[in-house]
């Protein structure tokens, strides 16, 4: 019997020029097969690269994809699976000074926090509610979103706009 098939999208937000081509052989052994990936220029990073590339393959490739590129310096990515017959959708994210999040996905591509990361986060708050909303940012991984989320919009047709102070 096959493995089923999978499917997700590598999003490499930044990378230095030099470490493409062994960006693209880690993915491409995590694929089992060679890639070539179209590299542009990131506007929020002077001589950075970025890509994307859409994969299929066995369910699990997702994290084999995360696990080849994780820990390497000044590279910004963001792996997701999709959810498959019977298996939740996943997602990884990496920066270089946060180093790797996970988080299981549900069909729209939410965050999806188990029930005993919930009640962790309720009991290590207590009554303090800016406790349990720190837990519960941790859980969602909000620190690699914030620091992720430039680096998403940023393209040759879009403005980055910074916003220092709101309100």
């Amino acid at each position: 019997m096959a493995a089923p098939i999978a499917r997700g999208v590598l999003y490499v937000h930044s990378s230095p020029g030099a470490l493409c081509p062994h960006i693209e052989w880690a993915a491409g052994r995590a694929l089992g097969r060679a890639v070539n990936f179209t590299w542009e220029a990131q506007p929020v990073l002077k001589g950075a690269q970025r890509t994307e590339y859409y994969w299929e393959g066995p369910q699990g490739t997702g994290a084999a994809i995360a696990s080849a590129l994780r820990g390497w310096e000044h590279l910004r990515f963001e792996v997701t699976e999709d959810p498959g017959h019977g298996t939740d959708g996943a997602r990884w994210l990496h920066t270089p000074d946060l180093g790797i999040f996970f988080a299981q996905t549900d069909s729209a591509g939410n965050v999806v926090i188990p029930e005993d990361r919930v009640r962790y986060a309720m009991d290590v708050a207590g009554v303090n509610a800016l406790e349990l909303h720190r837990e519960l940012r941790l859980a969602l991984g909000q620190a690699w979103d914030d620091e992720l989320e430039p680096f998403r919009h940023a393209s040759d047709t879009t403005a980055v706009v910074w916003l220092h102070q709101v309100g």
